[in-house]
């Protein structure tokens, strides 16, 4: 019988954490009429069988409005942070493989996104491109990948030494050709990486901005709305509608987090022996 090992825990946690997430997205898509329903018999009921989360002023039902909030953010989350990684990957290549000139540019454009409070530029981003969903995405997307762009210019200044580059070069290689054949396939794990750790923070910053009333529309059951309205009611006693939908967005960024790390770990060459 094989011993059971670190490496196959940490694959183990990683199908369970992208498990969990999936049956959340879908579960979403399929509670998308329940979390709009509005029944004043049974508003303000406190969590119970029939309605695990409780119900709001409106009564609606808040396990029904949390898990659509929750694939929401899930789904904005991958989108915004699929462009931003790729917008890291191609300026980061762009930095290491177009000469000093190129380099100094993008280098100044990272330190200056990321010399600005992230939370105001995203809110400037979403309001100047017409808030809503739309703003959110490009938002978030436009400021998530500085900090990855700069650990793929790093790799890749590393890889340009390697000898196997090097002779591609003296063969008379063009830069891009050596940029896609010999050091893109180096970067997937790097990139992979990067872009499953960018969700928690694309999913925080998401409901963040829609909880400040710049991301989402008051018409759309997102977690920063639901939090957002609950508020006004936590000094009526009101505990639920806060309780649950904010617990459920750290339990799903904590997810996220362990579902990068994991893969982290699981990549990580070392990690083979343990």
């Amino acid at each position: 019988m094989k011993t059971w090992n670190r490496r196959k825990s940490m694959l183990l946690w990683l199908v369970l954490s992208l498990f969990f997430l999936i049956i959340i997205t879908v579960s979403g898509s399929l509670f998308s009429e329940a979390a709009r329903t509005t029944d004043f018999s049974r508003k303000n009921l406190l969590p119970c069988f029939r309605y695990p989360f409780g119900t709001d002023w409106m009564g609606r039902d808040m396990f029904a409005r949390t898990l659509k909030g929750l694939s929401m953010s899930i789904l904005i989350g991958t989108l915004a942070a699929g462009i931003s990684a790729v917008i890291a990957l191609i300026l980061g290549l762009c930095a290491a493989t177009l000469g000093k000139r190129a380099d100094s540019v993008i280098t100044w454009v990272i330190d200056l996104i990321m010399g600005i409070p992230h939370l105001l530029l995203l809110i400037l981003i979403s309001v100047a491109v017409g808030r809503g969903l739309k703003g959110v995405v490009i938002g978030v997307a436009f400021t998530h990948w500085t900090s990855l762009a700069r650990l793929i210019r790093a790799e890749v200044l590393q890889l340009k030494e390697s000898t196997y580059v090097r002779i591609a070069g003296k063969l008379g290689k063009s830069r891009w050709y050596v940029a896609v054949h010999h050091i893109l396939p180096h970067l997937i794990p790097q990139f992979a990486v990067g872009l499953v750790l960018m969700f928690p923070h694309a999913i925080l910053h998401e409901a963040s901005v829609t909880f400040l009333g710049f991301g989402l529309t008051s018409e759309q059951p997102a977690i920063g709305i639901i939090l957002s309205e609950s508020m006004k009611y936590l000094v009526l006693g009101k505990w639920w509608l806060a309780l649950f939908p904010g617990l459920a967005l750290v339990l799903t960024v904590v997810l996220f987090y362990l579902l990068g790390e994991n893969l982290r770990r699981l990549i990580d060459p070392n990690s083979v022996h343990e």
